[in-house]
C-alpha cells in the first residue's frame, strides 16, 4: 500500500511517499528556520504564508522522486492536529482537495502519533506494545502505546515541553533558533557537572514532568551573573543543563518502565536528535535490560514520511476523513 503523506503542522513543508508503513519512497522538506531565525522563533502567520507557496511545489517534487503517478496510490496521509492552526489548515485544505480531484481516501493523522511511527521506518522489527517517550519543541509525553493506532498518555509536562526549554535556554545563552542543536554542541566542550539544578517537584500523576523550574533557574543563572559583571561559561552551562534535562526525563522514564515491565523503550520527537539525551537513554534502557529505539536522527523533527508510516496503520484501522476533515490547534494523543 502506498501512501502520499503531507505535514505542515509548524514551519516545515514536507510530503513523502511510503509503502507499507515502513519504507519510505520519497521524502522532501522545505525548511523555514531561516526566516523564523531573525524573530527569534516561529511566527505563526509567516508560517502559513509559506506553507502556501510551497506545499504544491514540495508535493509535485515528492511525487516526481517517488517515481509514481496519483494513479499508483491508495490514499492521502495529513497531519490534522495538533500544531499551529492556521499552517494545519494549509496541508489539511491541500490533502483534502487532492482526495477530491483523485478520489484517494483521504487518512488523518495526528501528529504525535506521526513522532512515533518515525521508529517503524527505522526499525522494521517494532511492534507495539511499548513505552514511548515523546520529545519536542511542543510536547513532552509518556506513553504506552498498546497498538499502531491505540495509545495512553501516562505521563505528560505541567508547564514547558523539554524543546521549548532548550529554545529559551539557548537563546539566554546567546545561541540562535533553533536552540537545541547549539546546546547540544555546546555541551560537548563543557563541563556536565558544572552547574547542579535541582529537579522539579511535580504534583499529579506519577509520571508527569516539568521544565519550567528549570529554565527559570538557567534564566536566573546567567542574568545575575550579568549583573554582576562576571562572566558565565555557556558551554559549561549547556553542559550541565543538558545533563539536568536527561536525568528528568530518565528519572521518569525508569520509574514507568519499571512499574509497568516494558522491556521495549521508543523515543520520539525532534529533542531525541539530541546526542546527550540520546546517550541518556541508552543507559536508562541499559540498566532496565530493555530494548531502546531510536529514529533516525533525519526523521526525529517534522516530516511527512513519519505521516506516512502512522497512516497505513490509521488506514487499515479504517480511519477516514472527508470534505468535512478540519484542523485543530490542540488534540490529547489517543483522542480523535
Amino acid at each position: 500500500m502506498k501512501l502520499l503523506a503531507i505535514e505542515s503542522s509548524c514551519d516545515e513543508t514536507a510530503a513523502a511517499v511510503v509503502e507499507d508503513g515502513r519504507k519510505v519512497l520519497s521524502s522532501v522538506v522545505a525548511s523555514q528556520i531561516e526566516e523564523h531565525k531573525l524573530y527569534g522563533g516561529v511566527v505563526p502567520e509567516i508560517a502559513s504564508r509559506r506553507h502556501v507557496e510551497s506545499i504544491s511545489g514540495v508535493v509535485s517534487e515528492a511525487m516526481y522522486s517517488s517515481g509514481l503517478g496519483f494513479s499508483d496510490l491508495d490514499g492521502v496521509a495529513v497531519t490534522y492536529a495538533p500544531g499551529l492552526i492556521g499552517a494545519l489548515l494549509v496541508g489539511v485544505s491541500y490533502a483534502k482537495g487532492l482526495s477530491l480531484a483523485t478520489g484517494l481516501p483521504l487518512v488523518p493523522v495526528h501528529h504525535i502519533a506521526g513522532h512515533i511511527a518515525a521508529n517503524y521506518i527505522a526499525h522494521p522489527d517494532l511492534e507495539p506494545p511499548f513505552l514511548c517517550l515523546i520529545i519536542s519543541g511542543g510536547h513532552s509525553h509518556i506513553a504506552v502505546v498498546e497498538d499502531y493506532t491505540v495509545f495512553r498518555v501516562i505521563g505528560r509536562t505541567k508547564d514547558d515541553a523539554a524543546g521549548e526549554c532548550f529554545d529559551k535556554v539557548a537563546r539566554t545563552l546567546g545561541y540562535p533558533y533553533p536552540g537545541g542543536k547549539y546546546i547540544d554542541e555546546a555541551a560537548k566542550s563543557g563541563n556536565r557537572t558544572a552547574y547542579k539544578f535541582t529537579h522539579p517537584k511535580v504534583s499529579g500523576g506519577k509520571y508527569d514532568l516539568s521544565f519550567s523550574g528549570l529554565k527559570t533557574a538557567v534564566i536566573n543563572l546567567v542574568h545575575n551573573a550579568e549583573q554582576k559583571g562576571e562572566t558565565v561559561i555557556k558551554e559549561d552551562v549547556a553542559a550541565s543543563f543538558q545533563k539536568t534535562v536527561g536525568d528528568i526525563l530518565g528519572e521518569k522514564l525508569y520509574a514507568a518502565a519499571s512499574d509497568l515491565g516494558y522491556k521495549k523503550i521508543v523515543i520520539a520527537g525532534g529533542v531525541s536528535a539530541n546526542s546527550g539525551i540520546r546517550s541518556k537513554m541508552k543507559s536508562v534502557a541499559d540498566s532496565l535490560g530493555a530494548k531502546l529505539y531510536l529514529p533516525e536522527i533525519k526523521y526525529c523533527g517534522d516530516n511527512a514520511a513519519m505521516i506516512g508510516a502512522q497512516g497505513y496503520y490509521d488506514y487499515l484501522a479504517g480511519r477516514r476523513g472527508d470534505m468535512r476533515l478540519n484542523a485543530a490547534a490542540t488534540l490529547e494523543l489517543g483522542m480523535s
